[in-house]
């Protein structure tokens, strides 16, 4: 299998630790200080007695932001970049909800972690993607993006990764996954997408400056961070994948350091010994023997970045070496294990705040921390971790989505399927229709508002004339222009359901596209961006409706598997 080019990634060890020594130096010492004023008193007490802690706290945090780590606005992208800690900030992104979820303790100093938080726009596109319907019991999924931006625009994250020509320029979105959180809350997707995925980023606005960026077709994907800031990312994300999202999160190099400080080791294991470097210069430095070990600090970032030494020696074994990082934290964080001392909490609070940027939406600690609970609804055993279907172009320089498996698999997230294969069977049995197709009020709205695409004019005109051809004189053409990706029939309650499963087989539409909504009062149908021509619905799209596409490093919240080591690196 080609590799695509590394753009810096798995480098000898020697500039990895010797970036890093200075900053766990500077944590110990923070952490020994943060420690002096919490006192040791019981959690219980805590809220009460830690008056000097909370001070002292305040006064530490002050101090650090007094030394820097502000960014500063870059020049513009740079293609070559250093892989660095990407890898850990790729992971404690995911993590970030429900770290802030887990540490009540923030509730301490609330105010002085609620200035931590930086926030910034949601969305800089002019999509028209409408938020899901509710279910019909009045819920609805959970949509957030994770951005993970590579600046060096600080003393602090020069350090960690990268190098000095790099500094002034704006951070690429290095690292980007959506984690997509049922209605039900019962089950949970991540999925990611390679850095230098091809897409179309389409035009954003600058919210600070008002400077538009013009649409770009067959971009890296990473480069939308540079169109005005996450909220580009987010618009991207939206028009590739016609999935509606709610929030972002996004953090620096810095962030990822001192929450993986803060968390403490998560445990990992090797089936052989590996020791991750060769005579070429190739390997993250990773030496470890075989079996299961803790790993923190550069040690875990070196598990992180580590593709030589993990199966073929590719981004595919990275991948699953990272989606087992993640799971294994997850089960930490979820069990309490590491988060039942109140110092602890507070630093992970303090660390977790320090690093986000967010939406407006999510902007306080109350917001973070409510979300996090929310996340912890979701049983670890129904966490599901999987890359973008892709296929590599170019011999091996950049990656695009795979023809029809990328799409399915979106497909799934945007009509909240899991993509484990667990969600419950539906009832076979079609209720009959409630009145005769001829007196049934039946909307059309057109939902081909797509900005990359274009929207297509007329359509709601034109289904709504098959309708009626095919019988439903009731039909009639709302002419609002909304966007969505598939095409879905909505009806008000169960006495319609009867109804709008009559018109998606008349109109050849699938058993899936067929929703129960109580923001509609009548049998309505939006056209989607799966069906902007003809009057016969693309039997593609139709079939195999539930089924995910078969895809290679799928992982489960609740996998204790260890890595395969090659045999050209073991010890």
């Amino acid at each position: 299998m080609p590799e695509p080019r590394d753009g810096g990634g798995d480098r000898a060890p020697r500039e990895e630790s010797g970036a890093a020594a200075p900053h766990d130096a500077e944590r110990r010492g923070g952490e020994a200080r943060t420690r002096e004023g919490a006192g040791a008193g019981d959690t219980a007490s805590a809220a009460g007695a830690g008056a000097g802690g909370r001070a002292e706290s305040r006064r530490a945090a002050r101090a650090e932001s007094a030394g820097g780590g502000r960014r500063r606005k870059g020049k513009g992208p740079r293609r070559k970049r250093s892989r660095g800690v990407r890898i850990l900030r790729w992971t404690a992104l995911t993590l970030a909800v429900l770290i802030v979820g887990a540490a009540g303790a923030g509730y301490l100093y609330y105010e002085h972690l609620n200035s931590n938080i930086k926030k910034a726009e949601l969305d800089l596109g002019d999509s028209k993607l409408s938020k899901p319907e509710p279910n019909a019991a009045g819920q609805t999924p959970l949509n957030i993006l994770l951005i993970g931006q590579d600046s060096r625009n600080d003393k602090e994250n020069l350090k960690l990764g990268g190098a000095k020509q790099d500094v002034g320029r704006k951070g690429l979105a290095d690292v980007e996954m959506l984690v997509h959180v049922s209605a039900d809350r019962s089950n949970m997707t991540v999925i990611s997408i390679p850095r230098d995925t091809r897409v179309t980023i389409p035009k954003c606005t600058d919210p600070e400056t008002d400077e538009v960026y013009a649409k770009k077709t067959f971009a890296p994907i990473n480069e939308s961070l540079t169109h005005g800031g996450p909220g580009c990312t987010v618009a991207t994300w939206k028009e590739l994948t016609g999935i509606y999202i709610d929030h972002f999160m996004m953090v620096d190099f810095k962030g990822v350091v001192d929450m993986a400080d803060a968390i403490g080791g998560v445990p990992v294991c090797v089936d052989k010994n590996i020791y991750s470097h060769d005579s070429r210069g190739h390997g993250s430095g990773l030496r470890l023997e075989r079996g299961t070990h803790p790993v923190k600090g550069v040690q875990a970032l070196q598990w992180l970045r580590t593709r030589y030494g993990f199966e073929d020696n590719t981004d595919i074994g990275r991948a699953k070496a990272q989606h087992m990082y993640m799971s294994s934290m997850i089960r930490q964080l979820k069990s309490g294990t590491k988060l039942s001392d109140p110092g602890k909490l507070m630093d992970l609070a303090e660390a977790a705040t320090n690093a986000l940027t967010v939406d407006h939406g999510l902007g306080t600690v109350k917001k973070l921390y409510d979300l996090g609970n929310d996340l912890k609804r979701v049983p670890t055993k129904r966490t599901t971790m999987v890359t973008m279907p892709w296929e590599y172009r170019n011999d091996g320089e950049y990656v695009v989505p795979k023809p029809g498996d990328a799409e399915k698999t979106f497909s799934l997230i945007r009509n909240d399927t899991a993509l484990d294969g667990k969600d419950k069977k539906k009832k076979d049995k079609v209720p009959a229709p409630s009145q005769p197709k001829g007196e049934l009020p039946v909307i059309v709205q057109n939902g081909t508002g797509s900005t990359v695409l274009g929207p297509v004019g007329g359509r709601a005109g034109v289904i709504t004339g098959e309708l009626i051809r095919l019988g439903y004189a009731g039909a009639d053409a709302n002419q609002e222009l909304t966007s969505q990706a598939d095409t879905t029939i909505s009806y008000p309650g169960e006495a319609k359901q009867g109804d709008a499963l009559a018109v998606a087989k008349a109109l050849g539409l699938p058993k899936s596209a067929v929703k129960e909504s109580k923001s509609v009062t009548d049998v309505t149908l939006v056209v989607g961006n799966d069906w902007r021509e003809g009057t016969a619905f693309p039997k593609s799209a139709a079939d195999d409706e539930d089924k995910a596409p078969e895809i290679a490093d799928k992982t489960n919240g609740e996998d204790e598997k260890c890595m395969s080591v090659n045999d050209g690196y073991t010890f």
